[in-house]
């Protein structure tokens, strides 16, 4: 998804709504200077929007520019223009951000304006953003050192049998937790790896919720060390951290799901999803990530994180085509081969598409696989098109008979647990599928959705539903 918990982005201001609205943040860095006040040209302050809404800044030539929507950065680009996918809301009042800064990561200034957001149910679940143009690549992926991966927690694997998971002595397993964001997003905006504390106590306060999983999004460039992004923050820097971290996750008997989540195509910097994995990085991407894990069975590789737009047409999910921005994306047999290739075994998560909502071709156009070991992901919101039981009942049955099944990401916007979140839980529970809450950030119940208020895991009133659930399954 789009990151949507509210950040403490460092450099610039953070703008909260009192209200369902949507802010931007314009950060330009300049070299030492008087403030100037940047201005969002478009949309207009006090319209309403729909759909894919193009944001325009006046900044001078070479800043950088970040996209806040109620405080929650969308993009970090050095171009005066995002579109902006506005169905990732709530319909209602939204402050759209942005903050400018200068390569130095000077904050020269910030501006934000009011907007209504007001789609239909058919267009929160289609609608797709726009990707950034084509660079064509000369990125060479070179070669790295697999980090060394740790084996603390000797027991805790997991692999498909049929239609469910199971873990050592074919014990049935749910995959029951939460989405830890940061790690897209921090290390493109060079303020670090995660967002928060990644040590033992911040893990061990996840645990205490009685969850057994942990899906963490990746940013592609970081990992691959591509693209300009600080050395600090990324290559060899980015990979380590992420094996310390699943290391810590297995200490304390979690599964870890590895998700890609933020990516660019040829020279384009990692500063947002896409339409799809782009073939230039994210088979080389995959191959890195399952050389470094394969012999860990306890991790999960989700291979992308919301197919949609041209990934929305079932043809491209699977075999890959030409974006509507116009690069080439790599389909899931292909990022599929990819880890296979590696001689990995672990089992590999899907998502379907329309923003990870659709599987009504899941099944048709299921990727071969030598292993067997696939899960089909759902992503589910109060902004999306299949969030009801109802739905669950029309779309899921034939899947949940056939390979196992899970709400990759799941969470409302409206600070409660009622429209959604107890809803989905009950109907997953019934039919043995697992589920992933988002997100274990601490922000705004109704900008991210985050689950908590503080990181020791106390619960905010939206988090409350899944803290008070999750000690009562069977995993």
């Amino acid at each position: 998804m789009h990151t949507r918990q509210t950040r403490g982005l460092r450099g610039f201001a953070i703008i909260m709504s009192v209200s369902w609205g949507v802010a931007i943040l314009v950060s330009a860095a300049a070299t030492p200077a008087q403030a100037v006040t940047p201005v969002i040209t478009s949309p207009t302050a006090g319209t309403t929007v729909s759909g894919t809404v193009p944001i325009s800044v006046s900044a001078n030539s070479g800043s950088k520019v970040k996209f806040l929507v109620d405080g929650q950065l969308i993009a970090a680009v050095q171009q005066n223009t995002y579109d902006w996918n506005s169905s990732r809301v709530t319909n209602g009042s939204h402050i759209l951000s942005v903050v400018v800064d200068t390569s130095a990561g000077t904050v020269v200034g910030t501006n934000s304006i009011n907007v209504t957001v007001q789609n239909s149910a058919v267009a929160a679940s289609a609608a797709g953003a726009a990707a950034p143009a084509r660079v064509p690549s000369n990125n060479a992926q070179k070669p790295h050192k697999t980090p060394r991966t740790h084996n603390l927690a000797r027991g805790l694997v997991v692999r498909v049998v049929r239609n469910h998971l199971v873990g050592r002595g074919n014990r049935p397993v749910r995959l029951l937790g939460v989405n830890r964001s940061g790690t897209e997003y921090q290390c493109v905006s060079n303020a670090g790896i995660f967002d928060g504390p990644s040590d033992d106590a911040s893990v061990a306060s996840m645990a205490a919720w009685k969850m057994n999983a942990v899906r963490v999004p990746l940013n592609e460039d970081c990992w691959l060390g591509i693209n300009g992004v600080n050395p600090a923050y990324s290559g060899p820097k980015y990979r380590q951290a992420i094996v310390a971290y699943v290391a810590t996750l297995r200490k304390y008997g979690l599964y870890a799901i590895l998700d890609l989540h933020w990516n660019a195509p040829g020279k384009t910097l990692a500063t947002g999803q896409q339409e799809m994995a782009d073939a230039d990085h994210s088979p080389a991407f995959w191959t890195s990530v399952a050389n470094t894990f394969k012999k860990d069975r306890a991790v999960i590789f989700d291979l992308y994180n919301e197919p949609h737009g041209a990934a929305s047409n079932w043809s491209c999910w699977l075999h890959g085509c030409t974006t509507n921005a116009g690069w080439q994306a790599a389909g899931m047999q292909t990022l599929l081969n990819a880890v296979r290739g590696t001689g990995a075994g672990n089992v590999v998560m899907a998502s379907g598409g329309s923003w990870g909502n659709d599987l009504s071709g899941w099944l048709s156009n299921k990727p071969k696989d030598p292993k067997h070991a696939l899960i089909a992901s759902i992503h589910v919101y109060d902004t999306s098109g299949c969030n009801s039981p109802s739905c669950y009942n029309s779309e899921l049955p034939s899947l949940t008979a056939a390979v196992p099944v899970v709400a990759g990401e799941f969470g409302e916007h409206d600070c409660t647990d009622s429209s959604v979140v107890n809803p989905l839980m009950s109907w997953f529970d019934s039919h043995n599928a697992s589920y992933l809450a988002w997100s274990w950030n601490v922000g705004a119940c109704s900008a991210g959705p985050s689950l908590i208020s503080g990181w020791s895991g106390a619960p905010n009133s939206y988090g409350i539903g899944v803290a008070d659930h999750l000690p009562a399954m069977k995993q």
